[in-house]
């Protein structure tokens, strides 16, 4: 057996012997799994004026100060639009709670769960819920503000160190009765997802969509908070920023000199998305808010198509909203925005049924603005059973019942499908995703009816799924159907985006080039995306070359990403330390600006770390559990931190025991246990410990391809060869499991299978550089 066979498994070892410190990439926030969804068109946090500019950012594109004005000015101008949006769900989306806002049943009713009892009474004017708080004990809770209005609503309980928490418990407001948003899922005190947790605090998830002009007021030193907005409600100001030199201008006083009517920007156009899309969009925040004006990767990150939130086929699967669907789509493609289906001030469909989609999908093809392209719509009487073959009025006849499935979020929220795709029964067999034909008919009744109602339609993605379909399995031709799809000019940005996430899995020379090539792309998400992805395919020195234009890049999000990817590397020839250090304090102002997530204080341990700051790292690491002590990798990195830079490998082990013991069923705290214990050569309790984390979580491959080089490490090859041969067949693509079972299968002297194991790598990704080592070239 050569080296090059064994590298990756001794490697694994050796490396676990050191030091097994997670990778530090942003993690995701589940920004509002429990925003009441249908504020339609709103954008929701504010900076409080313009002239307060963040250090570290440009100034406001506003030449006078601003301020923020009651929203009753603009309705002497704007009868019209004031009027839509009273009584909106951009209006009634946070309320006080009062008699005439509460529309639960708080008459002394009892909600039972899994695990929990909650009751809802009122005395007076004033509502409360009796439920179990921070320590699992019942105590009453006062209900300070509503959320949404419809179809649910959920109520924001004060605490006494000023948060603003959302309980889980929801009203059905169709179904007039409670219901709890997680139920069955044995969501107690110690859970992530209880009321009293990170996760459901309102100040950093929920209110920035839900008022007007919200600003975050987080004191660090006192663990508290001060949060403020200008009003409850989405309002004018929402979406089109601090109002006082719009009212000087149309008092007539600066209207020559202001192009702007006195705003910054306008939130029309077809830069309108963007401006949706800061509430409706799953996205992580790279602050406290956002400036108006600013573009969207200035101030969020929308998360790109994983698979975990999106179908293959691009559908919506997790709680994502509606921007990441939207920006797939035909309809972005040609310049429709949102409010030509959507009335932003009333959020209310501009027309119903297929009304709304026949004022350009019918016999006069004709788009509604001459900004759309038009070009591709066909004249036809869509709205006809020779078009959708079911009776008019039944399910199946409406538009959005083929084009715009929906799936139900949050209990009883039903949102629509905003990438408009057209069903395809053969394909969603093939690839395993949902379609509309199957959600109502059987496999073989919807086959042959789609093949007699629309005899060779094919799927009008160009086989983006297909081919990402491939790449997600390890399927043959994986690494050529990627490389395909990432040359079209035609493709959306954020399916790029996320082709390119998938890259680093199938690495060869014409995968460097096209990784290379991304970080010029025009889009600041595929610009992002690749940057990140360059560590698994580039030398340290070959990342400063590639990075280093990015330093400038006019897109905050793109810096943020070269800012981690360089402070990684501080020995590297080439790199520019003022502009390091430049990017590194930006991305450490943003962290900063986050100080009561988990997250933010994790990360800023990993740059303390890099930057060789080693006096403040565990310091961050406790904040982050002192926020969450159900945020993992924090409990992780703090026990390796212990051992290797403090030396107390005893108490390492205390803290990821103590870990488990409040948390004994979850897999990463088992395999960081069972990698400190190789560390310490204790073998048996090694192997115990990531048998458990296999165990626990069979469905991620590392955790199995680790417990297989650990058992081959301790002599037992047969356990190991049949693990990673099971590690394989249900992940192709996990590379490194592929080439450590061919080294053992070689060692076994088992051609055979060695020769099988390389034909598939040939057939899933030919220029894989391991199929040029001595020995490794496949003779089939």
């Amino acid at each position: 057996m050569t080296r090059s066979d064994t590298a990756a498994g001794e490697d694994l070892i050796d490396s676990a012997r050191k030091t097994d410190f997670p990778k530090r990439r942003r993690r995701s926030i589940r920004h509002g799994l429990w925003l009441i969804p249908l504020v339609a068109a709103a954008v929701g946090a504010w900076r409080w004026s313009f002239d307060e500019t963040p250090p570290g950012r440009p100034p406001a594109r506003v030449a006078a100060p601003v301020t923020w004005v009651d929203e009753s000015r603009c309705e002497p101008c704007h009868a019209r639009e004031y009027g839509a949006w009273q009584g909106s769900h951009h209006q009634l989306a946070m309320r006080p709670a009062a008699p005439d806002s509460v529309l639960g049943d708080f008459g002394n009713r009892s909600l039972r769960t899994d695990v929990e009892t909650s009751r809802f009474s009122r005395s007076g004017s004033g509502f409360s819920i009796r439920t179990p708080g921070p320590d699992g004990r019942p105590a009453d809770y006062a209900v300070a503000y509503t959320l949404g209005v419809e179809p649910l609503q959920q109520y924001l309980l004060a605490l006494p160190d000023g948060r603003l928490q959302a309980h889980g418990a929801a009203w059905d407001v169709p179904g007039k009765r409670w219901f709890h948003l997680y139920d069955g899922e044995a969501v107690d005190h110690r859970h992530r997802l209880h009321w009293t947790a990170a996760q459901q605090n309102a100040d950093f998830m929920c209110i920035e969509c839900h008022a007007t002009r919200f600003r975050r007021g987080y004191d660090a030193t006192g663990g508290t908070y001060d949060s403020q907005w200008h009003a409850p409600g989405v309002g004018c100001q929402s979406c089109h920023g601090p109002a006082s030199a719009h009212l000087r201008w149309a008092e007539g006083g600066a209207r020559a000199a202001s192009g702007g009517k006195g705003f910054a920007t306008s939130p029309s156009g077809a830069d309108e998305p963007q401006t949706c899309a800061r509430c409706h969009s799953r996205r992580t925040p790279l602050g406290n808010g956002y400036r108006h004006g600013d573009e969207l990767l200035d101030d969020y990150l929308p998360m790109i198509l994983t698979a975990d939130l999106y179908e293959v086929d691009g559908k919506i699967q997790g709680e994502v909203f509606e921007y990441g669907s939207f920006r797939q789509s035909r309809m972005n493609a040609v310049g429709v925005v949102c409010s030509d289906c959507h009335d932003p001030h009333g959020a209310r469909l501009r027309a119903t049924g297929n009304a709304l989609c026949t004022r350009c999908h019918g016999p006069a093809a004709t788009a509604i603005r001459a900004e759309i392209d038009g070009s591709g719509l066909q004249a036809k009487n869509y709205d006809d059973p020779s078009h959708h073959h079911h009776a008019p009025g039944s399910p199946g006849s409406a538009c959005v019942d083929c084009h715009m499935p929906g799936k139900v979020y949050m209990g009883n929220d039903l949102r629509r499908d905003h990438s408009f795709s057209s069903p395809h029964p053969a394909q969603a067999l093939a690839l395993s995703h949902s379609d509309a034909c199957l959600g109502c008919h059987g496999k073989d009744e919807a086959l042959d009816a789609f093949r007699r109602w629309y005899p060779g339609a094919e799927p009008r993605d160009g086989g983006y799924a297909r081919d990402l379909h491939a790449a997600r399995r390890g399927s043959p031709g994986a690494a050529e159907g990627l490389l395909r799809q990432l040359a079209r000019a035609d493709l959306p940005d954020i399916r790029r985006a996320t082709l390119l996430s998938e890259l680093p899995r199938y690495p060869s020379s014409d995968a460097q080039r096209t990784l290379a090539g991304a970080l010029r792309d025009a889009s600041p998400l595929v610009r992002r995306t690749a940057a990140e992805q360059l560590e698994a395919l580039f030398s340290p020195a070959e990342r400063v070359r590639l990075l280093s234009p990015l330093l400038g890049d006019p897109s905050r999000a793109v810096r943020l990403a070269a800012a981690w990817q360089l402070v990684q590397l501080p020995s590297a020839p080439g790199a520019d330390p003022r502009a390091r250090q430049q990017l590194t304090a930006e991305y450490e102002q943003v962290q900063n600006q986050m100080l009561d997530r988990a997250e933010s204080n994790y990360d800023l341990a990993g740059v303390y770390q890099a930057t060789g700051r080693q006096a403040l790292v565990e310091p961050a690491l406790r904040r982050a559990l002192r926020q969450d002590p159900a945020f993992h990798p924090a409990s992780i990195l703090l026990a390796q931190w212990r051992e290797q830079a403090a030396g107390d490998a005893d108490g390492a082990l205390r803290l990821l025991q103590d870990a488990i013991a409040r948390y004994p069923a979850e897999g990463s705290l088992w395999h960081a246990l069972g990698l400190t214990y190789v560390r310490q050569g204790k073998r048996d309790r090694a192997l115990q410990a990531l048998r458990r984390a296999h165990e626990l979580a069979p469905e991620e491959p590392d955790f199995g391809y680790v417990l297989a080089v650990a058992l081959h490490d301790g002599g037992q090859t047969q356990a190991a060869v049949d693990l990673l041969r099971d590690v394989v067949r249900q992940h192709p693509a996990h590379r490194a499991a592929r080439q450590v079972l061919i080294g053992y299968l070689r060692a076994a002297g088992e051609r055979a299978e060695v020769e099988s194991l390389l034909a598939a790598l040939a057939r899933q990704n030919p220029g894989d550089p391991l199929l040029g080592l001595p020995g490794n070239t496949p003779t089939r």
